[in-house]
């Protein structure tokens, strides 16, 4: 049945990878091998004679001796286990892209289209690559582009040129995403898994994912495609008197969810709760609307659209990426428990060297999705919290994915909004981000391994 689980995973992976070309939404595979492994693991339990004890983080001892009874209870205690972890993950996602849907209903990011005064190609290029930097490590990398992308469409209407300069911006903002807990799923996952905190995180890896960004662009501001100058368009009146106290609010109280667990130490989805219950409480006030949970469902049930902030960013969260990570984490969860990661990571700590091993796992994960990559890895190492192994696989899982347009979240919204192809992308932004990858894995690597 082991083999069944892990065909499973295999097949589901490949329908993940193969989204674009099977024209199916990467969420049903993820769904589809999250249900039938773990059904796998429930129709095989009595054959099993190993069993993974993520508390302890070590092979459970006789577990091979245990009966149908004891075996069933181990396995709904796991099973709970891991869907409590993942939901963690979860709810604190729903939190922040909530709260960024509620800057974005009062055309809070327009506020950024203001600090963008030159009309240099060059000059843009920094602005853009510097504000996705910092952006992607307070909103996460996926909506820092969104943001940018769409400024950039408001100040260069030739797609050929904005094309680079999208490819740049997905480089930027995935390796300002790998130095903060709330940058990318990745960095979210390890930092809610106490494998990192948020000051080791940024400690290790701000000056090796700078790098990352700043390489990459200063090659990039010398290429034909960023000289010369562009027409400004003309200047628009902020149609929302709000936006930008929505924008200042919104990010402070992301940026708080980190402090709040240093001071309270509890879970981060509680401070990210917190969060958003604020600025949702801020919205309704300046919206001058009083938000009523039961005035809501009498809306939805009679067919009315409510005006709530609130009610209209929920409706806006993008649910499809949050039920993938669920499939995607409870399928590695499946072979957590089964003991295949971890005695696959022992054997390839005894074949290979483990910086090596990071490397490369950076970039499979420019083709195979990152999540995974790094829900395996934190059931292959047994090192303590903070140690360099996992705040090299943050920066590897989250700037390797930037060497292919599809091996990001970033890359895939860019290539999305953008129409940029796979090929060109290979072809003009591939090696600009190799290039950036491989010198701050160097620093990384010269200064902390």
């Amino acid at each position: 049945m082991e083999i069944f689980v892990l065909i499973v995973f295999i097949l589901g992976y490949l329908g993940i990878t193969l989204e674009h070309s099977l024209k199916v939404d990467k969420l049903i595979p993820a769904l589809l091998m999250m249900a039938l492994a773990w059904a796998g693991v429930a129709f095989g339990l009595d054959g099993f004679t190993s069993w993974f004890d993520s508390h302890a983080h070590s092979m459970v001892e006789g577990f091979g001796a245990m009966n149908h009874n004891e075996k069933l209870h181990l396995m709904e205690g796991t099973l709970l286990h891991h869907f409590g972890k993942t939901c963690e993950i979860l709810i604190f996602l729903v939190g922040a892209m909530t709260i960024v849907e509620i800057i974005d209903h009062f055309d809070g990011f327009s506020t950024i289209k203001g600090y963008i005064k030159t009309n240099k190609k060059s000059k843009l290029l920094w602005i853009v690559a510097i504000l996705a930097f910092i952006l992607s490590a307070i909103i996460d990398n996926l909506t820092a582009t969104i943001v940018l992308i769409t400024i950039l469409r408001k100040l260069i209407n030739d797609n050929k040129t904005r094309i680079w300069f999208a490819g740049l911006i997905v480089i930027a903002a995935n390796a300002g995403g790998a130095w903060s807990p709330i940058g990318d799923v990745t960095t979210t996952m390890l930092w809610m898994g106490k494998k990192v905190s948020a000051t080791k995180l940024a400690e290790y890896l701000i000056v090796p994912s700078l790098i990352c960004m700043v390489i990459p662009v200063l090659i990039a501001s010398f290429l034909p495609a960023f000289k010369g100058t562009f027409d400004l368009p003309e200047e628009e009146e902020n149609t929302n008197s709000f936006g930008p106290t929505m924008l200042y609010i919104g990010l402070g109280m992301i940026v708080f969810v980190p402090i709040f667990k240093t001071i309270t130490h509890l879970p981060p989805y509680v401070g990210m709760m917190l969060s958003l219950s604020i600025v949702s409480l801020i919205a309704e006030l300046v919206s001058n609307r009083q938000f009523n949970l039961t005035n809501i469902q009498d809306e939805v049930e009679h067919g009315a659209h409510s005006s709530s902030p609130t009610f209209k960013a929920l409706g806006r969260i993008e649910m499809p990426s949050i039920l993938f990570f669920l499939g995607i984490l409870m399928t590695v969860a499946a072979l957590e428990s089964l003991g295949m990661i971890f005695m696959f990571g022992q054997d390839v700590q005894s074949a290979i060297n483990t910086d090596l091993f990071v490397l490369l796992l950076g970039g499979g994960s420019a083709v195979i999705d990152n999540v995974p990559l790094v829900a395996a890895s934190m059931g292959m190492f047994s090192q303590s919290m903070d140690s360099p192994v996992w705040h090299f696989i943050a920066y590897a899982a989250g700037t390797g994915g930037s060497m292919l347009i599809i091996g990001s979240a970033a890359g895939v919204v860019a290539m999305g909004m953008e129409k940029i192809s796979f090929f060109w992308y290979l072809k003009k932004i591939a090696w600009l981000a190799l290039i950036g990858y491989l010198a701050g894995a160097a620093v990384f690597y010269f200064f902390f391994a």
